[in-house]
């Protein structure tokens, strides 16, 4: 009898520690969401159905509208590296080095890497227990001593350039290079469709990480160039008459339907309402419209004068402008933020927001303390804008620079210039933005916005060691 009174203790006491186990783990796990960044390549200004692009078949991209906040004045970059550099770090991307091109190939010479000293969201969510996973393109240097295992995540597979194509996994400008790597194993899987693979290695990381907290990092290489969209997906735009947008539309659903099979993944762990999903692109859509193979003997095995470029069917809505400039198309990117336990739903918000403001919005949202000894962050926490539709934005000056050419936004003012030298003067709200160049009419507004370019881009610099 004694020994049966004895056992029943020792039972009480397991099933009171496991009670208590459950309780604690389902406090971290309130106070620990999950992170999802969906970072698409060249998706225009406008182009999804929830942005008013009724002829493109986005229902994924859709329905994270539909349970979050939609942003209409969300700036990236215009062109990949400082997107890149600005979401992952949460500052201008020329403090970490990144103001041109950085290193493509990591068997080359050594080119321009960001910087170790820049700390990636991978690496200040580390310490409270994330793990982080990056499936896709890098493009921030392809230097074997730098990439994403050198800045906070444990598991790489993908590109660590800028683009490939999606079957045999070769840079295709110049002479070509394989760009497909596992950290910084090389992997041979001609035949295989790059979106496939790395959105099958994303499910498999959220699948063995469900029940502790995750980042999961996905920056896809499509829509950009060039334009495989898969096959059901082109059937689906077969009626439109315009050529350039099929091919566009075509890989624009093919980019949703992947983001979808995320979204699903976790919506079958029953991860949705505890998972803070953003979705947003690099740059505006791409006009490289004459891109072919100029050399005999590539290495990808292509033929010269073979066709990769992209079809120019991305639209801009009002505005003007497309990537690899500065005007709103080539910079105002879709960007949604979907939170169902903790956000509005359904909701749109038109302050001004940045690349850079995900990284302090992601750190508050997880209670997360940035290291005191972390570099100072560009960007802004942005909840307050999330929470109230009349709150302020931080952004009052906007500035985006790259090789020699810059843009400094101020109010609706905005300044293009090259090197020292300003180029144009646009307006926002005129009733066709950013039309009219306002240079010669406006020279006082002209050194006004000169006179912050200049002070910034002193700023920014890297202070030589």
């Amino acid at each position: 009898m004694t020994l049966v009174k004895g056992c029943e203790k020792v039972l009480t006491v397991k099933i009171i520690l496991a009670l208590l186990f459950i309780f604690s783990s389902n406090i971290v796990r309130a106070k620990s969401p999950n992170i999802v960044i969906l970072f698409t390549d060249d998706q225009g200004t406008i182009d999804a159905n929830c942005y008013g692009s009724k002829d493109l078949i986005t229902p994924n991209i859709d329905r994270l509208a539909e349970t979050g906040v939609l942003f209409t004045q969300a700036y990236a970059h215009t062109v990949c590296c400082p997107a890149r550099a600005a979401l992952m770090t949460g500052r201008h991307p020329q403090r970490g080095g990144v103001w041109n091109w950085t290193q493509g190939d990591m068997n080359s010479v050594k080119g321009i890497n960001m910087a170790l000293e820049e700390v990636t969201l991978a690496e200040a969510l580390k310490p409270s227990g994330y793990r982080s996973g990056l499936f896709g393109k890098w493009h921030l240097g392809a230097h074997r001593d730098y990439g994403p295992k050198k800045q906070g995540f444990d598991e790489f597979f993908g590109i660590r350039d800028g683009f490939i194509d999606n079957y045999n996994h070769y840079f295709l400008h110049g002479t070509g290079f394989h760009d497909l790597y596992e950290g910084t194993t090389a992997v041979k899987a001609e035949g295989q469709y790059f979106p496939e693979l790395m959105v099958k290695r994303s499910l498999n990381f959220i699948d063995e990480n469900k029940d502790n907290p995750f980042f999961l990092y996905v920056p896809f290489n499509i829509p950009h160039y060039p334009e495989q969209a898969l096959k059901m997906h082109e059937s689906l735009y077969k009626e439109m008459k315009d050529p350039a947008r099929r091919s566009y539309g075509a890989i624009v659903t093919t980019t949703d339907y992947y983001i979808g099979q995320i979204i699903d993944r976790i919506e079958k762990h029953g991860l949705r309402d505890d998972t803070i999903i953003i979705f947003m692109s690099d740059n505006g859509h791409s006009e490289e419209t004459g891109n072919k193979i100029r050399v005999e003997n590539h290495k990808s095995g292509y033929k010269k004068d073979h066709f990769y470029g992209a079809s120019g069917g991305g639209s801009t809505g009002k505005w003007i402008g497309q990537k690899g400039n500065f005007l709103e198309g080539g910079v105002r990117v879709p960007a949604i933020i979907s939170y169902p336990s903790k956000f509005p739903k359904g909701t749109v918000r038109d302050q001004t927001i940045t690349a850079m403001d995900w990284f302090p919005t992601l750190l508050a949202l997880c209670d997360v303390k940035p290291n005191p000894s972390s570099p100072p962050l560009d960007g802004h926490n942005i909840l307050p804008l999330i929470k109230d539709k009349k709150a302020k934005s931080k952004h009052t000056k906007l500035h985006f620079s790259w090789g020699s050419n810059w843009a400094v936004r101020s109010g609706e003012w905005k300044l293009i210039g090259n090197k020292d030298n300003p180029q144009s003067l646009h307006k926002l709200n005129d009733e066709k933005p950013e039309v009219k160049n306002y240079a010669k009419e406006n020279p006082k507004k002209v050194q006004q916005l000169l006179t912050l370019h200049r002070a910034w881009a002193k700023e920014v610099s890297p202070k030589k060691k």
